[in-house]
């Protein structure tokens, strides 16, 4: 349980530092204004990705590592083929809203992220794997942070 805490508490100061622009690096991005239109797309799919993962956990969504009491495994909708649909979704909008807004900083604190996710992603599916044996199987069919590329 402390894991758990641990994980959330560093994800809400990076979250925090994020939405207040907190300056690590003092350093603006320029880039050319077309690029607008690319990164607002693609923080839309973003938002998109991230309200299905919502919306397919439905009960089951926790900010912990640990799974609920009375959860079950997940599989189905963009579970199919992303393990962890909301932090993919986070992630891209986070990295798309860095660079639109031309924050070195908030691209750091999005990278720091990433890492976070990523730990937080072996202790919950260990805990997964635990709890749905069957979870071991489904990691090899559906990507962690993006879908898997077929194999031939």
């Amino acid at each position: 349980m402390k894991r758990d805490i641990g994980f959330v508490l560093i994800q809400f100061v990076l979250f925090a530092l994020y939405i207040i622009n907190f300056k690590i690096i003092d350093y603006k991005i320029d880039l050319p204004s077309w690029i607008d239109i690319f990164l607002l797309i693609l923080g839309f799919v973003a938002a998109v990705i991230i309200t299905m993962g919502v919306i397919n956990l439905n009960e089951n969504l926790t900010p912990f590592p640990s799974p609920r009491r009375n959860s079950s495994l997940v599989s189905n909708g963009i579970y199919r083929h992303i393990r962890h649909p909301i932090y993919t979704g986070i992630i891209a909008l986070m990295f798309t809203y860095g660079l639109y807004s031309g924050s070195m900083g908030r691209l750091v604190i999005t990278v720091i992220l990433i890492v976070v996710f990523y730990f937080k992603t072996e202790l919950e599916e260990k805990l997964l794997i635990k709890r749905f044996p069957e979870y071991r199987d489904y990691r090899k069919v559906a990507g962690r942070f993006f879908p898997r590329v077929a194999r031939k």
